[in-house]
């Protein structure tokens, strides 16, 4: 046998071997463009394909998610018949776990040495946060270059997936069938109707995207609108929107940090922003914003949390699907759990008046998202690559599995600056947000 003839037959081997165990309902594509079923019951047109015996030896040396990630990310794996997330949720069908004593260790590891001793085939990737991602490292965390690597990828490439407002966090379905479009549009009115908006209020969105709540408070409640953003090309899209729109008199946008912002505002949003801070700035976040809040004036915090663990030691490990996500993604995000969220708001002399969870909805706005972009593949990868697609295919696809799941979890959280005695100045009950 050559060479090339006994990395097939290894790797056929350790694949048959793995898939008596697994009895999954998809096969594997080696480089030769051959099958192998990891179960009897595999469908052979849907499939991991591997492009070379180095990819295989690769993750054979170093089994971790951030292996499988660069790899998937360089083209070197793929998943074809199905979109990942529907790939993960066949793959967990049956709940199978492989046993240690049903794997002949010792054939395994004679097999995997013609993949082990085979050349790397090279994964490469420019798409890496070059800084500390963690924001933990000591130096002064550098917002603006977090934001900046996260949101300045293309506006282009954005409008591929989100809906036309350009709306970059979780939609509120209040039917599971409604399209992204108008589950848009239903949390853009939620959020204004938590807030309890009145026309002539001055109101403020802390890192306010691309616009879109900004222009709707401004047109459907008639507030005096105001946001602040660090991402230079979400502060060019949302400014010409406000001109588009003839809203000069009514909305401002600045580029700049949440922590430089004066004036008084009646009513403030803070919409997926808090978790770019970091949890140890979380007193200072939330005290800025009640500086700028009028007394009795209500603050919206939406965000994504994780679940509280039994010890502090166990909540603050980064795990190796965050790691990857603060690499690649994301860096400098980091996610408090809702108790300890509340807590630092009461500190700032918040009163919490509504929690309400919407962990489902971003599932599934996630899988919207996913689908939209694998729908606009050819388009996203002309805008920012091959690369740059798949991690964000990857991203999308595990963010929504990880809501579905509930390790990710989302909260609404309204409150009112409360320094004095007395009424809130709330409704009785929540009937208004309904009507």
């Amino acid at each position: 046998m050559t060479a090339e003839e006994k990395r097939l037959s290894a790797a056929r081997d350790i694949l048959e071997h793995l898939g008596a165990q697994l009895d999954t309902p998809f096969s594997v594509r080696l480089w030769d463009g051959s099958l192998v079923p990891l179960g009897p019951a595999a469908r052979d047109d849907v499939c991991i394909s591997v492009s070379g015996p180095g990819v295989l030896g690769s993750i054979l040396r170093r089994p971790t998610m951030e292996t499988v990630m660069r790899r998937y990310a360089a083209g070197q794996i793929d998943f074809e018949g199905t979109d990942l997330i529907s790939f993960v949720e066949m793959a967990r069908a049956k709940k199978v776990r492989i046993s240690g004593r049903n794997l002949r260790k010792g054939f395994l590891a004679r097999r995997a040495l013609p993949l082990l001793l085979t050349p790397q085939d090279k994964a490469e990737l420019d798409h890496e946060y070059g800084g500390d991602e963690t924001g933990q490292g000591g130096a002064k965390r550098d917002d603006k270059a977090y934001v900046q690597f996260h949101y300045d990828v293309s506006n282009a490439f954005y409008g591929l997936f989100l809906d036309p407002e350009m709306l970059y966090s979780c939609a509120y379905f209040t039917d599971w069938e409604n399209s992204i479009e108008q589950a848009q549009r239903d949390k853009l009115d939620m959020i204004c109707k938590k807030l309890r908006l009145k026309p002539g209020e001055r109101f403020l969105d802390v890192g306010c995207g691309w616009g879109g709540l900004l222009c709707h408070a401004a047109q459907a409640f008639g507030v005096e609108a105001h946001g602040v953003t660090l991402s230079q090309t979400q502060f060019d899209f949302a400014r010409d929107k406000v001109r588009r729109l003839g809203l000069e008199d009514r909305v401002t946008i600045e580029l700049k940090s949440y922590e430089s912002l004066e004036g008084a505002f009646d009513k403030i949003a803070s919409i997926g922003m808090y978790e770019h801070v970091g949890i140890a700035n979380h007193p200072t976040y939330f005290g800025k914003l009640s500086s700028l809040l009028r007394e009795r004036g209500l603050l919206l915090n939406h965000g994504i949390t994780r679940r509280a663990k039994s010890s502090a030691r166990k909540f603050n490990k980064i795990r190796p699907e965050k790691r990857l996500i603060l690499k690649y993604i994301f860096p400098g995000s980091e996610l408090d759990h809702i108790g300890h969220s509340l807590e630092v708001m009461e500190t700032q002399r918040f009163e919490v008046h509504d929690v309400e969870c919407w962990r489902e909805h971003y599932a599934l706005t996630c899988r919207h998202w996913h689908r939209r972009l694998i729908t606009n593949k050819e388009a996203a990868i002309a805008e920012v690559g091959r690369e740059k697609y798949r991690m964000w295919i990857a991203y999308l696809a595990g963010v929504s599995i990880a809501f579905a799941d509930g390790s990710l979890r989302i909260y609404q959280t309204l409150a009112s600056k409360h320094r004095g005695k007395g009424p809130s100045g709330l409704p009785p009950t929540r009937a208004d947000l309904y009507g």
